[in-house]
C-alpha cells in the first residue's frame, strides 16, 4: 500500500528572469516586469511530497522530523533570503523560473532520500502561480 506524505516549508528570495544572450528589449518582451535589472522577490511556498510503502515497524513512509530537517538544511538555508541569480550556483547559468527552481529543489533532495521513495515538489511562486516536478 503506497501513501503520500507532505511537508510544507517556505523561503523568501529575489531573482531576475532574463537570458544573457538576449538584449534588454527582448528580455522585457518575454519576461515583462520579472526582468527588472534590479531584481524582485517572492515569498515562495514549498510542498515536498514523498510517496512510498508504510514501514511496518514505524508506521511511517518517512520520518517527518527527518524530512523537516532535510528541507531546512538543503532548501531553506540554501535559498532563503538569497538573490538566486547572484548567490545560488545553479542559477548563475540557469534562468531562475519557478520551473527551474522546482527542479533544483528536487535534485538537491532526491539523493538524500531512500531510492524506493517517490519525490514530488510543488512550488508556489504566488498564491495563484505554482509548479510541480516529479523527476520526469
Amino acid at each position: 500500500m503506497k501513501v503520500t506524505v507532505h511537508r510544507k516549508a517556505h523561503f523568501n528570495a529575489a531573482h531576475r528572469l532574463y537570458r544573457k544572450d538576449w538584449d534588454d528589449d527582448k528580455n522585457r518582451d518575454i519576461f515583462g516586469k520579472c526582468s527588472n535589472p534590479n531584481f524582485h522577490g517572492h515569498n515562495y511556498e514549498l510542498t515536498v511530497s514523498v510517496k512510498g510503502d508504510i514501514d511496518p515497524e514505524t508506521g511511517f513512509v518517512v520520518d517527518m522530523k527527518v524530512l523537516k530537517n532535510l528541507i531546512a538544511s538543503e532548501i531553506e538555508e540554501y535559498l532563503d533570503h538569497k538573490n538566486l541569480n547572484v548567490e545560488v550556483e545553479e542559477f548563475k547559468k540557469l534562468n531562475p523560473t519557478a520551473e527551474n527552481i522546482a527542479v533544483v529543489i528536487w535534485n538537491r533532495l532526491r539523493p538524500k532520500l531512500v531510492q524506493s521513495l517517490e519525490l514530488s515538489i510543488t512550488l508556489y511562486e504566488t498564491p495563484r502561480n505554482f509548479v510541480t516536478y516529479k523527476g520526469e
